[in-house]
């Protein structure tokens, strides 16, 4: 297991040329890379949620969704690709790079994104990967956006007609949604909203971004003493609590951030302490709904880190944050092991969000 990173790094930031933190190296980097590898052309076991509207819809996956059949489910799949993508950019020299890049390519072609877009489009689909699975797919498109590289532009080339179906699906739906939906798993609309939101603007999607900010300040503006000691229910991998205020501080300023997280978490403390937010633990890392604790770990590090980032240097709550985020920061990624396909197939690109520093923007 590689070092805890210093808190300096944690705070970091990764622009579209920047290598990852020191401390994040090829070793660990392959480790994860690995992960990915072995689940994105694997088929089975797989969960599908599919719609069949007659027998003819009775087909395996890879034929169902021919880019992004692997790894359990299509948003892994998805995420997947965005781990390969994220590691080939941060590591190009790295040994896995190549084999990263031939598993992208394999997928990423005109005749599978094509079938990814017309699967998306059928009767009766309207909310498949909603808002979840799409919201990686737009980050993974976003990814491509950033990285200056022949190939790259190639494959963001080659995915738009599924980013724009995607980003419409959301946009057909956002002015619908009358309520947020707070839950730990797929569902949950504030870490959703982040991923599309910072996809919006790196993709100058200004209609988007006006839409998701109207959005976000409607339904999470005014909310006040979020239920954090209600978490984490028993198969969470996402903090709505932590979620909410790490979508917040994309929106808000630092001053006004400041205020709005005092009324939302008014137990963060102010003397370093943890124990006002422990790691979970997981009782049985085979089982694939328990194992979404180890999840939950690696997402509440990035969301401190990112709540971290939203606010004055000067805010007395930073010593806890930190602290708080290195303790789940070490748990969640002692767990990325792949020791069991349940959480291998998808923890090591929560691992790869977190360590690189993903989401959170330089001031």
């Amino acid at each position: 297991m590689m070092p805890p990173l210093p808190l300096t790094i944690l705070m970091a930031t990764l622009s579209a040329s920047t290598p990852p933190p020191p401390g994040f190296g090829v070793e660990a980097a392959t480790r994860f890379a690995d992960l990915a590898l072995a689940c994105v052309h694997r088929e089975y076991p797989n969960k599908i949620a599919h719609v069949m509207s007659g027998d003819a819809d009775v087909r395996p996956p890879r034929e169902l969704t021919p880019a992004f059949y692997g790894c359990y489910d299509w948003h892994s799949a998805v995420h997947g690709h965005w781990l390969l993508v994220r590691l080939a950019r941060t590591h190009p020299e790295a040994p896995f790079a190549a084999r990263a890049r031939e598993a992208v390519a394999k997928s990423l072609t005109p005749a599978n994104i094509d079938a990814e877009v017309r699967y998306l489009s059928a009767p009766g689909r309207v909310s498949f990967e909603r808002p979840y699975g799409l919201a990686w797919l737009l980050q993974l498109a976003a990814e491509l956006r950033e990285w200056d590289d022949p190939q790259a532009r190639e494959w963001s080339a080659t995915l738009k007609p599924l980013e724009a179906r995607a980003a419409d699906r959301l946009r057909e739906w956002l002015p619908k949604l009358s309520r947020p939906i707070r839950e730990g798993e797929h569902d949950q609309t504030a870490f959703s909203f982040g991923l599309i939101l910072d996809w919006a603007r790196k993709a100058e999607d200004r209609a988007m971004e006006q839409l998701l900010t109207e959005r976000v300040e409607t339904f999470y503006g005014k909310d006040r003493r979020g239920p954090l000691s209600y978490e984490p229910s028993g198969q969470d991998f996402l903090s709505p609590c932590l979620a909410e205020a790490d979508l917040m501080r994309r929106i808000l300023p630092p001053a006004r951030f400041a205020t709005w997280l005092r009324g939302f978490l008014p137990e963060i403390p102010n003397d370093g302490s943890t124990k006002w937010l422990e790691p979970a633990v997981v009782t049985d890392p085979s089982d694939p709904k328990l194992a979404h604790l180890d999840g939950l770990n690696l997402s509440r590090a990035w969301m401190l880190e990112g709540i971290i980032s939203g606010l004055p240097p000067a805010d007395k709550r930073l010593r806890s944050l930190q602290a708080t985020a290195q303790l789940h920061r070490e748990a969640g990624l002692r767990a990325v092991t792949g020791a069991h396909y349940e959480g291998g197939h998808w923890l090591g690109s929560f691992a790869v969000y977190l360590v690189t520093g993903r989401g959170i923007r330089k001031p």
